[in-house]
Order: C-alpha cells, then structure tokens, then sequence
C-alpha cells in the first residue's frame, strides 16, 4: 500500500482486516497523516491497524528498487498518488504489470477517466461537484456531510474493484488496473436523485426541506433528548397506533394507506411532537421496541464507544501509535459466518517492520545494512517480528 491520508488506506484497512498481509509503504520520517491534528488527528489510527510499515525513501534508486522488489511477489498494490507521480520511480501501471503480469495495481484518485482525469480532489471538492453537499444542507447552505463518507466509500469501490479482478484472474492468470475515484463515487451516491429528478420532472429538495416519502420519517424532541422514529409501511403503522393509544387513527379510511398519511403529515406530526416532548427517551424507547419500530436516539460519535450492541462485537481495542493508550474503535462492518474480523497487528509505528520485511525479500545483512546507511530505508535496526 502506497497511500496516506483516507481513501488509499481505507481500501488497505479493509483487505488488512479481511486477513491479507498489507505492507504500507512510508517515507522516511512516517506517513504525514499521522502528524494532522484537528479533524484528522484520527485519521491514522482508524485506517491503519492490521498493516505492516516500511520506511522508503522512493525517490533514491535504491528505495524504489526495494518497491519494485516488493511488488514483483505481491497480489497487490494500492496507491493514492497524483497522476503520473509514480512513474519516475518504475512504478506505474504499464511498468509493474511488465514485471508482474498478475498483480492487481488499484489506484485511488479524484477523477476517472475524462476531461478531469489529472485535475486533484478531497472529499469536500467530490460532495461539492456531485451534489451530495447540496442535498445535505438547507436550502442555500451546502453542507459536506459529517464524516469522510466519499473517501471511505471510493476505498470500498477499490477494494470491490480488486476483489472482482482477483476472482478474474483464477480464470485468466491476468491482473487489471483497477482506478477508483472520488467524483464518480459521489455521483453514485447521489443517483436516487437523479433518477428522481428524471423519473419526476421535478428536482430533489435537499434533505432538510426534503417531502418525506412517508407520513412519519422525523426527527423528535423527548423530555430530555431527541429521537429519530420512522412508521413505512400499513402495518407498522397499525403497531404504532395500537401501542400509543391512537386509536382514532388506526381505524380512520383517510389514513389507512401512506400516499393517505403522507397528504395528513400537517395533521400527524404535530401531534406526535407533543406527545413525544412530553415522554423521556428511555420510556419513548421501550413503546418503539415494543411496536417494532425503527428509531433510535441522537447519538454523539464518542458515545459510541459504550453502545451495548457495539460493544458486543463491533469494537477493536486499539493502540495509538506514538502513545499508550488504547482505545475502541469501530470493526468491519461485515460477519462470516457470524464471525468479525480479528485485531491482528496495532498501527504499527513508522518502519516498525522495514528490517524483516527485507528480511522476508530476501535480503541479506550486509545488504540491509547497505539500505540503512545509504538513507533508502529506516526503522529501527530489529523489529522483534518474524515475517
């Protein structure tokens, strides 16, 4: 994995916690995503555990050509780079694929191919473009959504991407170029609204001034909070009738469908809102449950450390590189066979295992040696791990 920051990484963490053997590739120094304060100071410990770092200066021949003994071996490659930028080092596409026909080179970038293809992107720059800010926000106020969404998602179309080419290669004993992209993953995200707009005639509102496409989809106040509840279908909501003692509305023709209920929101909704305002959460909680309801309570990020469910399964006890402490964060999101992914390496710290994966090359000592003094590796001189 040659990457930093988000996008790169997430398709490394992904494949990492699925059981590949993920080197990540450094500069010497360390990858400068673990120096980011401020909205990044978690950007490192989140999207790099179950990987093993190498420091390499790649732009000295003898670090690029440690790269390029790497990925003559590897199933493989993940970057991030700039368009073109690898291509001095030998290591883009058309040169790696000569030395490794089979290797899987996966790249991340802001645009695919088009006009745009060399233009430079973030996350904000693709939510912007594609629409997403614009259907977050109110009505004059785009709005980039509250976490890296489109970043994390074009890691997830690569890792897509690269599981589909390593299935075609059982076939063919071809590898691929397989290229992500920020915009385009924007663009797919945004395409309910498209087709509702072509579908309709008429564009989608953004998401605050949105017509619900059901008569309760809301946010509410409680007596000490706020909640999220949601009634989609006719027998959800006779529950929802039946449990709050709305009697006079499960039994009303006018309301017995939700094209009905949605034309009545002006009569519904307020209602609900004093009737919920005056219910503590925890109570309003156990009516939901009990109905079989979706909802849930507005939630802070770090209370997510202490959720019952997650903490049931879905959080790993994680180190922070450069310090001490430990701390949860989120698993994979995926189950097989009712089993989640395992913590098998911490983030590991900058060229934690230069030396043995060299070792694992092939390399002998004088060799490494040779690395180390020239300044086209570092690390520290024993990593105390066995490839």
């Amino acid at each position: 994995e040659l990457s930093h920051m988000v996008m790169g990484p997430s398709a490394g963490v992904i494949l990492g916690d699925l059981g590949a053997n993920v080197i990540k590739v450094e500069p010497l120094g360390g990858d400068k995503t673990r120096y980011l304060r401020g909205s990044g100071a978690g950007y490192f410990a989140m999207f790099n555990r179950n990987k093993r770092s190498i420091c390499i200066d790649l732009k000295s021949h003898d670090g690029a050509g440690v790269i390029r003994d790497l990925v003559a071996g590897a199933d493989i490659l993940i970057e991030n780079f700039r368009p073109g930028a690898l291509t001095k080092a030998g290591l883009d596409y058309k040169t790696v694929a000569a030395l490794n026909p089979g290797i899987i080179y996966q790249s991340s970038k802001g645009f695919l191919s088009g006009p745009d293809a060399d233009r430079v992107a973030l996350d904000e720059v693709a939510q912007m473009r594609g629409g997403l800010a614009y259907m977050t926000g109110p009505p004059g106020n785009p709005l980039r959504a509250g976490s890296s969404v489109i970043d994390m998602t074009g890691g997830m179309f690569g890792v897509i991407g690269i599981l589909a080419a390593l299935h075609d290669r059982q076939a063919t004993g071809r590898g691929r170029h397989i290229t992500s992209a920020l915009f385009e993953t924007t663009a797919f995200l945004v395409g309910q609204h498209m087709a509702q707009h072509a579908v309709t005639g008429t564009a989608a509102a953004p998401m605050p001034t949105r017509i619900s496409a059901w008569a309760v989809y809301d946010m509410f106040d409680t007596a000490d909070g706020q909640i999220f509840v949601a009634v989609v279908s006719d027998a959800q909501w006779q529950a929802f009738c039946r449990e709050f003692g709305f009697d006079e509305w499960s039994s009303d023709p006018a309301l017995a469908d939700n094209t009905a209920r949605v034309a009545a929101r002006q009569r519904i909704i307020p209602r609900l809102r004093a009737v919920f305002a005056e219910m503590p959460s925890a109570r309003l909680c156990d009516h939901l449950v009990r109905a079989g309801l979706p909802f849930s309570p507005v939630q802070r990020p770090e209370d997510l450390a202490a959720d019952p469910h997650l903490a049931a399964g879905g959080l790993l006890d994680v180190q922070v590189p450069g310090d001490a402490r430990r701390v949860a964060l989120p698993n994979l999101p995926v189950e097989a066979d009712g089993m989640r992914a395992m913590l098998r390496h911490d983030p590991p710290e900058p060229g934690q295992h230069t030396k043995s994966v060299l070792q694992a090359l092939g390399y002998d000592s004088a060799k490494i040696a040779t690395l180390y003094q020239a300044g086209a590796v570092a690390g520290p001189e024993t990593d105390g791990e066995i490839p």
